[in-house]
């Protein structure tokens, strides 16, 4: 009953924010309420939902601050000389311009942080995206591809946690997985690809005195939206600052929440050191901090509901009880397969450490190893970062400013084509059994 209860609540969601009935926000609150008063849990509603909030609130901070500080650095024009020298390399072709992207994101997605990549990619591109009309849409799909590709290193989160749910180590479980990687980046260029054709199709491409005029426009735009701001001075400074900040993210000297608070305050007293200008630049910036941290809060509610409710226990136990017996021996192309479906309606942390564990369990009974699924379990990571539990999804979409609804219908075909394209590299390459 818990089971079929929670699938009614996720689809009841999806429903709801993909028809644009309502709004994520609303949803993420309102849904998991309503039917944790149907499966007779009321009395445990506030006590649920406000674990689910508090263990969400340091990835809202986090968030809140990375948005605050790259907001300041977008503010002193960080960003304005790659978006100038991007549009002069790819000479106005929208073809280069996602097939760059798509490199850019890989490039920056080694540090396997997802927030990190969306505020950089989106940061440096968007910009030039407007300049030339494209679709915001394409760059975000983008962005969220070459995340789910890379998240995979083993600093990322998907395969920490599967090294220590199954008590592994990197050569057994990352290492044979980079070929499959490099399929998927190879997907990620083809996507690109096919999006820049069909928007060179759309839009043209822009000849090389248009380049120039074009440059000349930006720079208008610039003044236009603020040039009192720009800091062309403190360029270096921003930079070694923006690269101290990233070198302390990937090696951890300090908590995230902590690295991006100290960052953004030491970048706002270098950038402006009047404090009535700080004040105007953070209020310029509340209104994406408040679209942003507010969904995070609002996915606490639903997370917290969905465990405390054991829901989420029963939705793993069931599907892993339809696997019949005659298929055992295909239980890691099944792993592989269901990790999609699995990881976009939990948690990660509920499904590596709740349900992993049970699979590679069963899967011992026909001889295949944990590293087998533990490598398996790991392919559906580019569709779960669609999911609407993951927080760094709704930075992506508000700053790339389109719905999420939209977004994930547009994005899911792409990226359920990173995970197979990455499955049939790991079956041709043995890493995966059939």
């Amino acid at each position: 009953m818990l089971a079929i209860l929670g699938f009614l609540m996720v689809c009841t969601f999806m429903f709801l924010i993909m028809t644009k009935r309502l709004t994520p926000l609303i949803a993420l609150m309102v849904i998991p309420v309503l039917f944790a008063i149907i499966g007779g849990f009321t009395s445990d509603i506030g006590e649920m939902a406000l674990n689910g909030v508090k263990e969400l609130a340091p990835t809202g901070v986090m968030l809140m601050f990375a948005i605050l500080y790259f907001g300041i650095m977008i503010d002193a024009g960080l960003f304005d000389p790659v978006v100038g020298r991007i549009l002069k390399i790819v000479k106005g072709d929208p073809l280069k311009i996602t097939i760059g992207t798509a490199i850019l994101v890989l490039i920056i997605s080694l540090d396997g942080d997802g927030t990190t990549t969306y505020m950089i990619t989106l940061s440096a591109m968007l910009p030039l995206y407007k300049k030339l009309n494209m679709k915001p849409m394409i760059l975000a799909c983008i962005a969220i591809m070459g995340s789910g590709v890379m998240n995979l290193t083993p600093w990322g989160g998907p395969t920490a946690r599967v090294m220590s749910a199954l008590k592994l180590d990197a050569s057994q479980v990352f290492t044979p997985l980079i070929p499959a990687m490099i399929g998927g980046a190879g997907w990620l260029l083809f996507t690109a690809y096919y999006f820049g054709k069909k928007e060179r199709q759309r839009l043209g491409v822009i000849d090389i005195q248009d380049v120039t005029n074009a440059q000349v426009a930006f720079a208008e735009a610039a003044a236009a939206e603020g040039i009192e701001y720009k800091r062309p001075k403190l360029l270096w400074v921003n930079f070694a600052l923006t690269a101290l900040l990233l070198v302390g993210l990937i090696t951890a000297v300090m908590p995230l929440q902590i690295l991006f608070m100290i960052g953004f305050a030491i970048a706002i007293m270098i950038n402006y050191p009047n404090l009535e200008v700080q004040k105007e630049r953070i209020t310029a910036h509340a209104g994406n901090v408040l679209a942003v941290v507010s969904l995070v809060f609002a996915a606490g509610v639903f997370t917290g509901i969905l465990s405390g409710t054991k829901m989420v226990d029963a939705m793993g136990n069931s599907l892993v009880g339809l696997i019949p017996d005659a298929l055992g021996p295909y239980m890691s192309v099944i792993t592989a397969i269901t990790s999609m479906p699995f990881t976009f309606f939990m948690s990660n942390d509920a499904y590596y450490y709740g349900i992993l564990p049970i699979i590679a369990q069963a899967a011992s009974a026909y001889g295949i190893d944990a590293a087998e699924i533990g490598r398996a379990s790991l392919i559906g990571q580019p569709v779960h970062l669609l999911s609407p539990l993951v927080a760094s999804t709704y930075l992506l979409v508000g700053m790339a400013k389109v719905e999420l609804g939209e977004f994930q219908r547009f994005t899911l075909k792409w990226t359920i084509g990173t995970a197979m394209v990455m499955l049939l590299v790991a079956i041709i390459t043995g890493v995966i059994t059939l």
